[in-house]
């Protein structure tokens, strides 16, 4: 098994044999605050007055072809968001910022859906902010 990484015990991506569990395309915004000042018969001054929040899309891909239950993961993380979990981001061992997460938003794209309603893939984006 290669583990890549984890979101807290919630999620650990992996990939292995039996079971691929991967994100595609991280993105993480860092910012700064800023507050401007209007200058009489000048430009605005900015002036900086500390860190902004950091936000990070997760974009994940479940399979029952690659050895995942996609209802059951997808209730998990939804319990996790309506619940105001915060969670520790790991990846390649190292921490993703220097504080928690909370997952803000999840949205979901149901894929094939076979008899009886078994949901077979789907698309998540997790949408997660730095926990201050």
């Amino acid at each position: 098994m290669a583990r890549i990484g984890n979101l807290g015990s919630l999620i650990t991506f992996e990939v292995s044999s039996n079971k691929v569990l991967t994100f595609e395309k991280l993105s993480q915004t860092v910012s700064g605050r800023w507050a401007t000042h209007n200058v009489i018969g000048g430009k605005p001054k900015p002036e900086y007055i500390g860190e902004g929040q950091r936000t990070i899309n997760l974009p994940i891909f479940l399979s029952v072809n690659h050895g995942i239950r996609p209802r059951t993961t997808m209730e998990r993380i939804e319990e996790a968001v309506e619940d105001g979990e915060t969670f520790t981001l790991v990846i390649g061992g190292k921490k993703i910022g220097s504080r928690q997460w909370i997952i803000s938003q999840m949205s979901e794209s149901w894929g094939e859906v076979i008899r009886d309603g078994r949901l077979c893939s789907a698309h998540l984006t997790l949408t997660l902010q730095e926990y201050t």
